[in-house]
């Protein structure tokens, strides 16, 4: 397992609010799998995460959003919390940075309120995702279809519902990476 993703860059892209489990345990597998991650963000120095009810830990930003390239990744990562997504669908460079890599045709992972970038992006229409539940009618209303499992994965997405689901949502996330079929099909 350890070099399964070895040579493979991911970019994780947050901001203030983002929920902890769904940015630390993905990345924490995904290096374990040999991949090297850069959180990415709006902001530089860093951000706190949001730990179940109240404020968690800060982590590190390593490449500030201007600086980041979708070229310079194999796969894109965004972790869910309420604020965390509700900020970066409102900020133009994060949905300009998703929408390429949504197109790009690599591996693009949403869990929890994630994929509220990617309907900002607008990216979902004709995928089978999905999220927390309170995103179902967003995801159902930008032409997606909904479904309530633990890991989806379509196309080039994956997306799963809760920081329960992350050990399946980690797994299906590394196998994309691994495969690179999605790239294939771009090309």
């Amino acid at each position: 397992m350890a070099e399964k993703l070895k040579g493979k860059k991911v970019a994780i892209l947050a901001t203030d609010g983002f929920e902890q489990a769904e940015l630390t345990e993905p990345r924490k597998a995904l290096e374990q799998a040999g991949a090297t991650t850069h959180v990415v963000s709006p902001k530089t120095g860093t951000i706190k995460g949001w730990n179940k009810t109240d404020w968690g830990e800060s982590v590190k930003v390593d490449k500030a959003l201007d600086q980041a390239r979708v070229s310079d990744y194999d796969a894109l990562v965004l972790p869910g919390g309420v604020l965390n997504p509700d900020h970066l669908r409102m900020e133009p460079k994060a949905v300009a940075f998703v929408k390429e890599f949504a197109q790009s045709g690599k591996t693009v992972a949403a869990i929890c309120h994630g994929p509220w970038t990617l309907i900002e992006a607008g990216v979902v229409k004709g995928k089978t995702m999905t999220s927390w539940p309170s995103v179902k009618t967003d995801l159902m209303n930008a032409g997606a279809r909904w479904v309530d499992e633990k890991v989806v994965a379509d196309g080039n997405f994956v997306t799963s519902r809760k920081p329960d689901d992350i050990p399946a949502f980690s797994q299906k996330v590394i196998e994309e990476i691994a495969d690179g079929v999605h790239l294939k099909a771009a090309s």
